[in-house]
């Protein structure tokens, strides 16, 4: 039922258009009542975007499943690849939806304020985890804001292509961006070994000290260096 009222929705939408398209044109393709309609979707805004509270409650279960010694800046970003998978198991359904939320301001608007529930989703994980420092609700906001803006940028870039390439590389290589940025440094690799320098007395030779002007030009201090070096 639930996925004949989508299909229905987006069928008029793309016929008619979204704003000459009722609930009762929706309900009447599809075949059902009213009451039907709203059991699934509480308004037209949210037969765009059906599967969004099911995604987000899968996030917000992922994170709180999350191990106390998990990388946290690594695993919001497992937690954004969430949201991809989404867009990715029906590529065609998410370029219409995209390209029908570019024409409609209002459904452009209803998507900003989930975008912002999947911000604030990480957010909240970030700060527990960040909780003993003392920049740690900062660094919390700033964190989720790039995750999701870096996820979004990679998959709006899929999406104008209509969904061709591979997305999960693409918003890979963006989610790198963060990583790299806010996740855990790499142990730093062992300094190498000094590298033995004779003592001045042993090798008396290799020595030289040159005293010169203040201000002299540079072709002055290596003749004198050189004249240094050539005596016996």
């Amino acid at each position: 039922m639930r996925d004949a009222l989508v299909a229905a929705a987006f069928q008029l939408f793309l016929e008619r258009g979204y704003e000459q398209t009722t609930v009762d044109d929706i309900v009447a393709l599809a075949g059902v009542g009213r009451r039907s309609f709203f059991r699934y979707f509480p308004s037209k805004e949210d037969v765009v975007f059906p599967d969004h509270e099911r995604c987000l409650a899968d996030m917000t279960a992922f994170l709180a499943a999350s191990e106390e010694d998990a990388e946290p800046v690594r695993r919001v970003c497992d937690a954004a690849r969430l949201v991809l998978q989404m867009y990715a198991e029906n590529p065609s359904f998410s370029v219409q939806r995209y390209r029908l939320t570019k024409k409609v301001p209002g459904l452009r608007a209803y998507e900003l304020s989930v975008v912002w529930r999947y911000e604030r989703a990480l957010a909240e994980y970030l700060r527990g985890r960040f909780a003993g420092r003392s920049d740690g609700n900062l660094r919390a906001d700033v964190i989720a804001s790039a995750v999701v803006a870096a996820h979004n940028n990679a998959l709006r870039s899929w999406l104008r292509s209509d969904g061709e390439g591979d997305a999960t590389a693409t918003v890979d290589h963006a989610l790198g961006y963060v990583q790299s940025a806010f996740g855990k440094a790499p142990a730093p690799a062992p300094a190498p070994a000094p590298v033995p320098v004779p003592a001045a007395e042993e090798h008396p030779e290799d020595v030289v000290v040159v005293v010169s002007r203040r201000g002299a030009p540079l072709w002055r201090v290596v003749q004198e260096i050189e004249t240094t070096l050539g005596r016996d």
